[in-house]
């Protein structure tokens, strides 16, 4: 239970550092920033536990999860402009 409320905790401020790091504007409002981050935390700490790099329960560390947000957040962006473009 502690794991999952410090994913998500952790997911917040994730958010909010991964938008400070990925270039361009967003247009993305605090809750879709939190979403993206808490999104990226639980992908690093699935994919640390599917490498044996966590062990179960066990949630990714700050930079895997800010990897995790900067990704989904970069794949967000593209999704998001192909459909404005087209």
């Amino acid at each position: 239970m502690f794991n999952l409320l410090g994913t998500i905790l952790v997911g917040f401020f994730i958010g909010l550092v991964a938008r400070a790091l990925h270039p361009g504007n967003d247009r993305l409002g605090f809750w879709m920033t939190a979403f993206l981050g808490i999104g990226g935390s639980f992908a690093a700490s699935e994919f640390g536990r599917s490498m044996g790099w966590y062990a179960p329960g066990q949630p990714a560390g700050f930079l895997s999860s800010t990897l995790g947000a900067v990704v989904l957040l970069a794949a967000y962006s593209l999704l998001t402009r192909s459909r404005a473009k087209g």
